[in-house]
């Protein structure tokens, strides 16, 4: 079996290189530990301004389309210089359950805005007196015609002070 990297596979993995190089170099490394967020988003509007920041998403929604084994070189070469992972909530978690359900118009708005780092989720898991046992939540959501009315109460919520949007469990 040979398990060499392709041409292109070496290819892609110098333009990787020379990216990460020239874009991730000392003064955004510093950005990211002086700014919290916002040196976040500086982050991932450089990884979108190369179509970059979403390597799992369809092409159609703004993905990049690479193979396993170019997710597999991004992957090793982000990590083997320490740069973090961009944060999930919105285009890991929230994405993904927008592209399965949610309506065209939603995606239209939430999607580019995700990719763009517009906007920024935190996730309401937690609840006052359940801690981590999401199975004893009481957080409620009630139709109300079109919408949901959603009462109850979320603790350690992961990046609320930097959020725009909230995705709970109810």
């Amino acid at each position: 079996m040979d398990i060499a990297l392709s041409a292109e596979d070496l290819a892609f993995r110098d333009e990787v290189r020379n990216f990460l190089d020239t874009e991730f170099d000392a003064e955004m490394q510093a950005h990211l530990k002086s700014r919290g967020s916002k040196g976040m988003v500086e982050w991932q509007q450089k990884l979108y301004a190369k179509g970059w920041v979403a390597p799992n998403w369809p092409v159609e929604h703004g993905g990049t389309g690479w193979t396993a084994t170019q997710k597999y070189i991004w992957e090793s070469e982000r990590s083997l210089r320490g740069i973090p992972d961009v944060v999930p909530f919105g285009l890991v978690m929230v994405a993904n359950v927008i592209m399965a359900f949610g309506t065209d118009e939603q995606k239209e708005y939430f999607l580019r805005r995700i990719l763009k780092s517009e906007d920024w989720w935190c996730q309401g898991y937690s609840e006052p007196g359940s801690g981590s046992d999401l199975a004893s939540l009481k957080t409620k959501a009630v139709r109300d015609g079109d919408d949901y009315i959603i009462n109850g109460a979320k603790i350690w919520t992961t990046y609320a002070q930097h959020a725009d949007w909230i995705f709970c469990l109810v």
